[in-house]
């Protein structure tokens, strides 16, 4: 750490003895799936309880109104917790943004609940790595930069989200306003075991395309039917032809149906997009178009489409490049080589960057297999990864950036 001031080297050891990995097993074992809106409130209230240590306000937002597409074709808003939004020196020379997730992709009723140690000394358990343990090195290295004679130069807003793992369709908005005036963001999503960073990030999109047909008896009447299933296959095949390289397409699940001897009169397409760039987006969007009018006119059915892209890609332009490289050069004076690669996964970096903000959105702990039931984090992270956010902040603060 021979590259280091005498105030990063104070934040460094601040930041290290914060109660990061008691935080993570306390915070791991309240499940907060996505839907689970009882456990999302819990999560919101140990979060706001831990984040008060910081200055400025604490709010819990109200979620955006999000619509759902049923397998029935009705569309209904679909509920979503609180997210939690703090503002710290909104005035100050040098404002950032720093987001997480609150939610998982474990619902309440998943076998995976408990937390385990393995041999190896990596914790295992539900969200430890996607992304409590990411929560916790955020809050360590604030605290580390309010402890510095600096913090007076920076100001931010942390965004805690409570429905990053299905999109954040309902904190999207939040998001952008968060991130207006900014000059860079951090997120804290799990770096890879060995400590590479996600990169480059394609954008998603997903839509629900809801036929309407006729139904009619399948061997009395045939004709007077109009075959809704049919109809939604021959979207899922015209979609599927426009992939390349740079847009992934797939068809996922179609519902409907019914009797055999009934033509049926429903279907829904589920499909997702994968755009590497922003001008794939507009060829996605117009071959939708174009095989929706088709599909409509050839079959004689009726056609919603509902989705959108709500994760735009997102490149390493020159602003991210800079802040990737200050990242670097701060691990290196922390003993720590960083690197990146592109990713097809997509988070709230994707939204960040899109409202033209530079972001690293994968400064949380070392772990891996998120996920699944064998998710892990490697403990000794939680030091590291809160060190290089600390010293990150304070350089930004500097103007470093």
């Amino acid at each position: 750490m021979r590259g280091l001031t005498p105030i990063e080297r104070d934040a460094v050891d601040t930041a290290g003895a914060a109660p990061m990995l008691t935080q993570v097993e306390a915070w791991a074992a309240v499940n907060s799936g996505t839907r689970n809106l009882a456990g999302l409130a819990t999560m919101a209230g140990l979060l706001g309880d831990a984040f008060a240590s910081l200055p400025g306000e604490i709010t819990l937002v109200e979620p955006t109104p999000v619509d759902n597409v049923g397998a029935d074709g009705v569309v209904s808003a679909i509920e979503h917790g609180k997210h939690l939004h703090l503002v710290v020196r909104p005035d100050a020379p040098v404002r950032m943004l720093f987001t997480g997730h609150m939610d998982t992709v474990y619902p309440v009723d998943h076998a995976f609940q408990s937390l385990q140690w393995l041999d190896d000394g990596r914790l295992n358990g539900p969200g430890v790595a996607d992304m409590k343990g990411g929560l916790a090195v955020m809050l360590a290295a604030l605290r580390a930069v309010e402890a510095s004679p600096l913090a007076a130069r920076i100001g931010y807003d942390v965004v805690i989200n409570s429905d990053e793992e299905t999109g954040s369709f309902s904190s999207a908005a939040l998001l952008a306003r968060a991130a207006h005036g900014k000059v860079a963001a951090l997120t804290y999503e799990p770096a890879l075991a060995d400590g590479t960073l996600a990169g480059a990030r394609g954008g998603t999109g997903n839509f629900s395309i809801i036929v309407h047909g006729r139904s009619a008896h399948a061997g009395r009447n045939p004709e007077d039917g109009r075959n809704a299933l049919v109809a939604a296959a021959d979207i899922a095949v015209r979609l599927s032809k426009v992939r390349g390289p740079r847009l992934a397409v797939n068809p996922a699940r179609i519902e409907g149906g019914g009797p055999n001897n009934v033509v049926p009169d429903l279907a829904i397409l589920r499909i997702n997009f994968r755009p590497a760039t922003l001008d794939e987006i507009t060829r996605a969007q117009s071959h939708i178009d174009s095989a929706v009018a088709m599909v409509a006119a050839e079959h004689d059915v009726r056609i919603e489409v509902h989705g959108s892209f709500n994760r735009p890609p997102k490149p390493i332009d020159d602003g991210a490049a800079r802040l990737f490289d200050l990242v670097k050069a701060s691990g290196a004076d922390l003993g720590l080589d960083i690197a990146w690669k592109a990713t097809g996964g997509v988070c709230d970096g994707n939204n960040i960057a899109a409202a033209g903000v530079p972001v690293v959105d994968t400064m949380g702990v070392r772990g891996g297999a998120i996920h699944s039931t064998d998710e892990f984090m490697i403990p000794d992270s939680l030091a590291e990864r809160a060190a290089l956010s600390a010293v990150t902040i304070l350089r930004i603060a500097e103007g470093r950036l």
